[in-house]
């Protein structure tokens, strides 16, 4: 008789995972590709600038070129002027100010559009864009308004992203472990700025106006895939719905949005039996003033204004800061600025993991911020000496910097989106995430602008700027950390109480 082999360890894998939980890693997956390709195609502008504007008198002259100005011949006019600085920080703030303001009104539109749709056109969108940046370097364009007005329409379509992938995400995980599992899809925004420097690094020295067309294409693949691939919510594909909330929280919170169901109904702030535990997508939308009105929402908003602050300024400032004091060419300065986000996925996730452990969003976030403040001192006075400090306090800063900022934009915005005052309404996390995301980009905005204006006045002015930016978003969460640090303590209390028992 022959014998049957056992099943293939393969395929045991394979089995060994549910039909849901296949779905979910793949969403996670998909989702995780989607803002990768965001982020890649805002990162060039960065690199890109030490090209535009370079110290000529270093550069090797092709022969048979009649020069008349020595100390401009290689830039790229209009940034070949004293004030480059200043028209850089327009293009920042073109793209920026149009991301912040686009914001508020993305996640409402995120709420009442199919995502599958919304987030491909986006994607395509932005790819368009992104490619007519860098086809001014073929159509030899030398016109500020042209670059600004580019950057202005991307910076609309981008905001087609975040609030849809968080959307999307918070409809597949439950609350249980997602400070860790939004933590490690959230290194979508680091690895999206690693590869951009990358890809703009292989194209800047030779034909800068590729660093922005092939992430341009990149984009609107995703975007193509993204039409054809995404599933928005586990009912569509009869996969059973994630648990927001513990049956407790649910009978203990009154709800702010009043719906009645099939007979389920809400009597003065108070929950029938019949309310269910599972999350029920509810069809009305939620207001902008019914999202600001759920706790947290305002505090978290504020404090992300000021860690985004921080966080881009570094995005956009980085490279150009590394090629001015550490003296690299554009690739250099550019690769070496990828060390912050390498930093940055290790923040997320260290974020993610505490948070999940301890309950404290906000003192995770606090500690982190008290934390940077020093470490971006020490930077900037001793993080240029040799290359080891360097790679160090990149990496520090990187992760005590975009920890808080990724903590907040995921796991916190999913907490507050599915806040169990909603009663279930899962159609609110779109407008939470624009309104948090949104308030953020305000100073996502401010910051590389201020960096403009400041960094002809030094550097270091840069850094205490940077600096009192840190401190400021500590003293937003002040209020929500007494409140956890004193649940802590109440729980610590009742422990003991019953071990006295």
């Amino acid at each position: 008789m022959k014998m049957r082999s056992p099943l293939a360890p393969g395929i045991r894998l394979i089995t060994s995972f549910s039909r849901d939980s296949w779905y979910r890693g793949f969403i996670l997956l998909l989702t995780f590709l989607f803002y990768t390709a965001y982020h890649l195609s805002r990162k060039p502008i960065s690199i890109v600038k030490s090209e535009l504007h370079r110290n000529c008198s270093t550069v090797i002259r092709p022969p048979g070129i009649n020069i008349t100005d020595n100390e401009t011949w290689c830039d790229w006019s209009p940034f070949d002027q004293d004030n480059y600085q200043t028209l850089f920080g327009v293009l920042d703030n073109s793209f920026l100010v149009a991301y912040a303001i686009g914001m508020f009104i993305s996640g409402i539109f995120g709420e009442r559009l199919p995502l599958r749709y919304y987030l491909s056109f986006g994607m395509v969108a932005s790819g368009f864009f992104t490619c007519l940046f860098g086809l001014g370097f073929y159509w030899n364009i030398h016109s500020l308004g042209y670059y600004a007005f580019v950057q202005v329409m991307n910076g609309l379509v981008q905001t087609t992203g975040w609030p849809s992938v968080v959307a999307c995400v918070g409809n597949w995980f439950g609350k249980g472990k997602r400070g860790f599992i939004m933590g490690v899809w959230n290194s979508h925004t680091s690895v999206g700025n690693i590869l951009g420097s990358l890809i703009a690094g292989a194209f800047v020295s030779s034909a800068w106006g590729m660093s922005f067309i092939v992430p341009g294409l990149i984009i609107t693949s995703t975007g193509i895939l993204c039409f054809f691939f995404l599933v928005e919510k586990p009912d569509d594909v009869n996969c059973s719905p994630p648990q927001h909330h513990s049956e407790t929280e649910n009978e203990e919170t009154e709800p702010l949005l009043q719906n009645l169901p099939n007979g389920n109904q809400t009597i003065n702030g108070g929950v029938s039996a019949e309310s269910p535990v599972t999350v029920h997508d509810h069809t009305e939308a939620i207001s902008f003033t019914g999202a600001l009105c759920i706790p947290g929402v305002v505090e978290f908003s504020l404090c992300l204004l000021f860690a985004k602050l921080v966080s881009y300024t570094f995005l956009y400032w980085l490279p150009l800061y590394i090629s001015n004091v550490a003296h690299f060419d554009a690739k250099q300065a550019g690769d070496m600025s990828t060390l912050f986000d390498v930093g940055g996925i290790v923040g997320g996730i260290f974020a993610g993991l505490v948070s999940d452990y301890t309950g404290g969003r906000a003192s995770t976030c606090c500690v982190m911020l008290i934390a940077a403040a020093p470490m971006l001192f020490l930077y900037n006075s001793i993080g240029q000496r040799n290359l080891g400090t360097t790679i160090g306090m990149l990496l520090l800063c990187g992760g005590l910097v975009n920890g808080p900022y990724a903590l907040i934009t995921t796991a916190v915005s999913a907490d507050l989106g599915t806040h169990e005052s909603l009663r279930g309404n899962s159609r609110a996390l779109s407008t939470v995430t624009a309104i948090i995301d949104g308030t953020g980009s305000i100073g996502a905005a401010l910051g590389p602008l201020l960096a403009g204006v400041i960094s002809p006045t030094g550097w270091k002015n840069v850094f205490y700027m940077l600096i009192t930016a840190d401190v400021l978003a500590c003293l937003f969460l002040t209020r929500l950390v007494y409140k956890e640090v004193r649940g802590w303590c109440g729980r610590s209390s009742r422990a003991r109480g019953i071990k006295d028992i």
